[in-house]
């Protein structure tokens, strides 16, 4: 599975308020959160983003109160994956439960914020194509590509099940 939008670049620790206020935990509709996206710490960054955009930031991403309501939002607004130094386990099992990827990178101060990005998730490949740097990082699981393929968990149950 490849991947390729602009990055949005944010630093350590964006907890689950930074990414979706709990004001807006009225619905689970991802469009309806994508609206509210970051608002807190970046007003206009639902207006930045284009489908298909992917999310840097540093250490410890998703910390915070356990709600999938985040990586929602994050999908709602057009993040089609996020990268991090690392990640909160809670919204490590939330992303992969609605289906957004997400990959660990030792090092990315030097991904710039429009920088156009290419992941691959099979071989754990990252292009920046802007500046022509290559990074290497774990592959993504062929299990969790199958479950994000399927647009989360349970969508991927059903197709496992025979839809039952």
């Amino acid at each position: 599975m490849i991947i390729k939008g602009k990055a949005h670049t944010f630093g350590d620790d964006i907890n689950t308020d930074d990414i979706i206020a709990a004001k807006y935990l009225v619905t689970t509709d991802d469009a309806q959160l994508g609206q509210h996206c970051m608002e807190n710490i970046a007003p206009d960054f639902v207006r930045k983003v284009a489908p298909g955009d992917i999310l840097v930031a540093g250490r410890n991403f998703g910390c915070g109160s356990s709600r999938e309501h985040a990586p929602r939002a994050l999908k709602g607004c057009g993040i089609s994956a996020v990268i991090a130094r690392s990640f909160a386990g809670i919204f490590f099992r939330n992303a992969i439960n609605i289906g957004l990827p997400f990959v660990e990178l030792d090092d990315t101060a030097g991904i710039a914020a429009g920088d156009v990005l290419e992941i691959d998730l099979a071989s754990g490949i990252i292009k920046n194509l802007t500046q022509g740097k290559t990074y290497k990082t774990k592959a993504f699981p062929e299990f969790l590509q199958a479950i994000v393929a399927h647009g989360g968990l349970m969508p991927w149950v059903k197709a496992k099940t025979g839809g039952a």
